[in-house]
């Protein structure tokens, strides 16, 4: 039987604790791959952001590939520190661009048995907010198995609301 294929979903602020998780209870013969996925309208959103605050003062420049560039670069920091967290030497590291829930899903498509993905919601109490948009989306489409984790300590079950009367 072929190793099991694992892809880790590196976000930021949460990417910590899914490369912890894999890190303890993934078997040492599991094929990891670490996913980062820019959103594709980022250069997008920070030109209108600096059209926004800075009226005219582009001067007919569109910035955006150079917000694009940045972004691909951080992702790619981000993917580095990630595998250097997991402490792997055969780390596959997977970048892509677009809308981020559907490259998820597209990305564990084929020969992918596990994702590994954290809650990005509410922190504070457990249930369903705890999961973003973005999360719920691909907990709900991913064709794998998905092993979702808290990226910080969970909170306590006296969170969940009372039962119905």
């Amino acid at each position: 039987m072929p190793p099991v294929r694992t892809v880790i979903w590196v976000v930021e602020g949460t990417w910590q604790g899914c490369v912890d998780v894999a890190a303890q209870h993934l078997p040492t013969d599991t094929r990891v791959a670490l996913l980062h996925v820019t959103p594709s309208d980022v250069g997008e959103v920070a030109e209108a952001a600096g059209v926004g605050l800075l009226g005219r003062a582009w001067g007919g420049r569109k910035p955006t590939a150079q917000f694009q560039e940045i972004a691909a670069e951080a992702g790619a920091l981000l993917l580095a520190a990630a595998a250097a967290r997991l402490g792997r030497q055969d780390v596959e590291l997977i970048q892509l661009r677009g809308r981020v829930e559907r490259e998820v899903v597209g990305a564990v498509a084929d020969d992918v048995d596990l994702l590994v993905a954290a809650r990005d919601g509410d922190h504070s109490r457990l249930g369903p907010r705890s999961l973003g948009p973005a999360t719920r989306f691909v907990v709900d489409h991913a064709p794998c198995a998905v092993l979702l984790v808290w990226p910080d300590k969970p909170p306590g079950i006296e969170s969940l609301p009372p039962p119905p009367h």
